[in-house]
């Protein structure tokens, strides 16, 4: 179950990155650094790459940099990283930062890239797919990167749900995760309470409200279900019709 949910997150991004085949350069079969086979993808001088200005990612775990530098050391680069070309010699990435960077780490010197025209837009599009696919990615991250992409690609949630394969009421209910206090999306983000805890919260009467089931979560060690029956407590206390979110996100983090 688990991967077929992951092949169909990851139709939107294969759609953003290779799309039709003549938004992709044409280029000369060159020597890889694999064993010297020949292939289709060119070695690109890590000089001439500089970093994703759209890239959604600020954090990214030393350990884990550190091993995967020193993966490549032993296999190289497995996976292509992907880029544009903004000038003559000189490339920006569009997806693949943390290969990037361990492979700066692990001294090489060129790396396979895909080379692909795109624009301001279209950077940030693929930016902001290929961090939504990513497995340790939180349930506050996500609806960032949703928000981002509606906001800054001009996007429906329509047309969203359609780029991610993802329905319309998921990106609804990881949108009104970002209307909680900032204490209850910190805590998502550190791992301190589930989605489920959040949606639950989202349905009692006020902000302090909100925090004060937070407070109680985090102190009493409550259950999703638990939750529930306080914020629906609270939400008839002030009279308030509860937003009850669609079974669709059960299963979306």
């Amino acid at each position: 179950m688990a991967t077929n949910k992951r092949q169909a997150l990851g139709r939107g991004l294969n759609a953003l990155l290779n799309g039709d085949t003549e938004d992709v350069l044409e280029l000369p079969k060159v020597k890889t650094n694999l064993n010297g086979v020949y292939g289709s993808v060119p070695l690109i001088p890590v000089k001439s790459i500089e970093a994703n200005p759209f890239q959604p990612r600020n954090e990214f775990e030393e350990e884990a940099l550190q091993e995967l530098a020193e993966s490549i050391k032993t296999f190289g680069i497995i996976q292509p990283v992907t880029l544009r070309k903004i000038a003559e010699n000189k490339y920006q990435l569009i997806s693949g930062e943390r290969r990037f960077r361990a492979s700066q780490m692990a001294g090489l010197l060129e790396i396979p890239a895909y080379i692909r025209t795109a624009d301001d837009t279209a950077m940030l599009e693929m930016a902001l797919v290929e961090n939504i696919q990513r497995e340790d990615l939180n349930a506050i991250d996500v609806a960032l990167s949703y928000q981002r992409l509606i906001d800054e690609c001009s996007l429906t949630q329509e047309k969203l749900g359609e780029r991610i394969a993802k329905n319309r009421s998921t990106v609804t209910n990881y949108l009104r995760l970002l209307r909680l206090p900032t204490e209850v999306q910190v805590a998502i983000k550190k791992g301190k309470i589930t989605m489920g805890h959040a949606r639950a919260i989202i349905n009692a009467g006020t902000e302090e409200q909100q925090l004060e089931i937070l407070t109680q979560i985090l102190n009493e060690d409550l259950s999703v279900r638990q939750v529930e029956e306080i914020a629906k407590t609270m939400a008839g206390k002030k009279g308030k019709n509860i937003e009850y979110y669609t079974k669709e996100s059960d299963s979306t983090v």
